[in-house]
């Protein structure tokens, strides 16, 4: 990120952090993927997660296309002192909260929370890879990213979030998640 950008983004010296939130199921107890999403959500100040900018939910298609429900997805900008294997633990120790259970690839899910980004760090491990390793290919992920952080830079391509949406080929629809803010909050 740029200075511009990170520091609007920071609260304090805490690195800054891109999280991806995605759900096509709603948990036990809520009434709807977004419900759970924004649930999850609310939940991260709970494991040392601050939450300092969230994009407007979006509904995508499955992908690859299959006839499971639409996603709900946003971006969280997060603010955290937990490193990055500590972090990634701590998302998906919320996901199995939520009922998240790992299995077949692309399944519907009642929450995905992802680690985009982590200030720029790169990592290439068994059980991390950073920046995450699809953002770039993905509609639902870079339309909320360039809506809180247009200006974001792809530590390995050197593109901001902008240029590697208008470099997308044309598909994959995305929604606003109906006419009025549906900021998480």
């Amino acid at each position: 990120m740029r200075a511009t950008s990170r520091q609007a983004l920071w609260r304090d010296d805490s690195l800054v952090i891109l999280v991806g939130i995605g759900s096509n199921l709603a948990a036990p107890g809520f009434a709807s993927p977004q419900a759970t999403a924004a649930a999850a959500l609310a939940l991260l100040p709970g494991v040392g997660v601050d939450v300092a900018r969230c994009s407007r939910w979006y509904l995508s298609e499955p992908v690859p296309p299959s006839d499971q429900p639409w996603y709900v997805n946003g971006v969280a900008a997060v603010a955290t002192r937990l490193d990055p294997a500590t972090l990634l633990a701590a998302l998906l120790a919320l996901e199995a909260r939520f009922g998240r259970r790992r299995g077949v690839p692309n399944a519907a899910r009642t929450l995905d929370l992802d680690l985009l980004d982590y200030d720029g760090r790169q990592c290439d491990s068994e059980l991390l890879v950073l920046p995450h390793p699809r953002l770039h290919e993905r509609r639902f992920v870079l339309m909320p990213l360039t809506e809180i952080a247009p200006d974001w830079r792809h530590s390995r391509l050197g593109l901001e979030a902008a240029d590697l949406l208008r470099r997308l080929p044309p598909g994959q629809p995305i929604h606003l998640n109906g006419d009025k803010d549906t900021r998480p909050r």
